[in-house]
């Protein structure tokens, strides 16, 4: 098996993946959807948050060792990005969705050097719309992103596009499609409702389900 069918199978072991192609669910965006990701959920394993966080270290050290500092993305890449940089033994700060409104008014939480190689910690990746925007925060700051790892990923087109206009390398550690290779494998969706899946990635904000 390999890393990321093993992501998989564990994300859909403790439920942190939901998939229900006959009744979907509803997202912030208002897009209709036959799976749901809460990677949330995954903190309250030890073992798996163990293995999860082993993979994504195992990720940084060999595909970016010039990176100086780890930025999670708030809130729900926080945990993860302390806890690989705590394992790597390299300096950890978080980017708010805006400034602080008290205070000294931070966006950015911690300490950094200007021109520092940074690599982002983000727990999932939809259209890429959020994560790109703590990048930019980032560069505003004068720190150098050198890419982007993630728990999982829908792998959208226009996350894709927005990922490469932007130059900044994405490194997820598993994907819609390995989940649903996985989920079919495991019995927890049949054939046919996996093209309703297939169907559903392709063009997700036009997507009904039948």
């Amino acid at each position: 098996m390999t890393n990321e069918k093993a992501i998989a199978e564990k994300l859909l072991q403790i439920n942190a993946i939901k998939l229900n192609p006959g009744s979907p669910f509803t997202w912030a965006s208002g897009w209709k959807s036959p799976i749901y990701c809460d990677n949330r959920k995954v903190l309250s394993f030890p073992y798996i948050r163990e293995f999860i966080k082993s993979e994504m270290c195992n990720v940084v050290f060999e595909r970016f060792p010039e990176a100086e500092v780890l930025a999670g993305v708030a809130t729900a890449g926080i945990p993860w990005g302390a806890m690989v940089a705590d394992q790597l033994k390299l300096p950890f700060i978080y980017v708010r969705p805006k400034p602080k409104e008290h205070g000294l008014g931070n966006q950015i939480e911690g300490f950094y050097e200007e021109n520092a190689k940074v690599v982002v910690i983000e727990d999932l990746i939809s259209t890429g719309k959020s994560s790109l925007q703590v990048v930019d925060v980032l560069r505003q700051a004068t720190l150098e992103v050198s890419g982007m790892v993630s728990i999982f990923t829908y792998g959208f087109e226009v996350a894709r596009e927005a990922f490469e206009l932007a130059k900044v390398p994405l490194i997820p550690l598993t994907t819609y499609n390995y989940l649903i290779e996985m989920a079919i494998e495991k019995g927890i969706v049949s054939e046919n409702q996996q093209q309703v899946l297939l169907n559903w990635s392709k063009d997700p904000a036009n997507w009904e389900a039948v």
